[in-house]
């Protein structure tokens, strides 16, 4: 299954790009860095930095162009991976859909993502990712994992909205992980940007404790959420705290804790677009149960 999702990845870049290159509307380039990190209890780090060239660019939702990116893996236990990745990306706003996606290879494999929405009222969002398994037995034996879902935006009214999410993880080896996702939000104060949210996740694997990475039977996490989101001269800022519960098969609840936090420039602009983002949370990872996980990642681009 991994093989076909990943061959699907590639044919949908070849669909798409040719609707991207056929846009006659004034383009410019861009370079751009980024750099994402992330730690766990147990120590291991994954470290990802790359460069990026765009011949076509418009803005952060708008670009065709190649990407080369340096990866490194340093499980809690065993030696660290490091491998170069190289990347086709693309991303374009249309009238009615629009989408964003990368694809490429480490050497090994097809790795990257797509991701294809709508822009109606009723929002929906079909993706496909394909990544390494970033475990010490997934770094020894080239393990991979596939995810294809979907994921909807269902507004009650101005103030009320739900999603929801539906997908399959495929990993290398014989496990089939479903995932359920839903969100409540509920905007208290729209001057303030102030929401509050119920958030809730479920996943069930048909072959548990397959290999190092975590995967119960079953794990369910229940997360009530205080968020705020303000605009300053274009700029977005944005932060969420959560407390709430968390269980697996064969466990009893525990506490949950969940902090994001995020600030992005403007979209649109023939200068720098910058984005940073940080994320920190206890769930599990690998079947260690190392808790508390933190990851944060920094993005520049200069068009010219």
């Amino acid at each position: 299954m991994n093989r076909i999702l990943a061959m699907l990845l590639g044919a949908a870049a070849l669909v798409f790009a040719p609707a991207v290159a056929a846009q006659e509307i004034p383009y410019w380039q861009a370079v751009s860095a980024d750099l994402f990190a992330s730690t766990d209890a147990d120590e291991a780090e994954t470290v990802k930095a790359g460069v990026s060239f765009d011949w076509r660019y418009r803005g952060p939702g708008d670009y065709q162009g190649g990407r080369l990116e340096a990866a490194r893996f340093s499980p809690a236990t065993g030696p660290s991976t490091e491998e170069q990745r190289l990347y086709y990306r693309f991303a374009q706003t249309g009238e009615d859909w629009s989408w964003n996606g990368m694809v490429g290879t480490n050497g090994e494999t097809v790795l990257g993502s797509l991701s294809v929405h709508n822009n109606d009222r009723i929002r929906q969002e079909y993706f496909i990712e394909r990544e390494r398994l970033e475990t010490a037995q997934g770094l020894d034996q080239d393990l991979y994992h596939t995810f294809v879902g979907a994921a909807f935006d269902l507004p009650i009214d101005e103030r009320n909205t739900l999603t929801a999410l539906v997908g399959v993880q495929d990993f290398d080896g014989e496990n089939l992980r479903t995932h359920l996702r839903a969100r409540a939000i509920h905007v208290v104060k729209p001057e303030w940007g102030l929401s509050v949210q119920l958030r809730t996740r479920y996943f069930h694997n048909s072959v548990p404790a397959e290999a190092d990475y975590f995967s119960p039977e079953w794990y369910v996490e229940v997360l009530p959420v205080v968020q705020v989101q303000r605009f300053h001269n274009g700029w977005r800022y944005q932060a969420a705290v959560g407390i709430g519960a968390q269980r697996e098969a064969g466990s009893d609840w525990r506490a949950a804790r969940h902090f994001e936090a995020s600030v992005t420039s403007p979209p649109i602009s023939r200068d720098w677009h910058v984005r940073a983002a940080v994320v920190h949370s206890n769930a599990p990872v690998t079947s260690e149960r190392g808790y508390d996980y933190s990851q944060v990642s920094l993005s520049l681009t200069r068009a010219f």
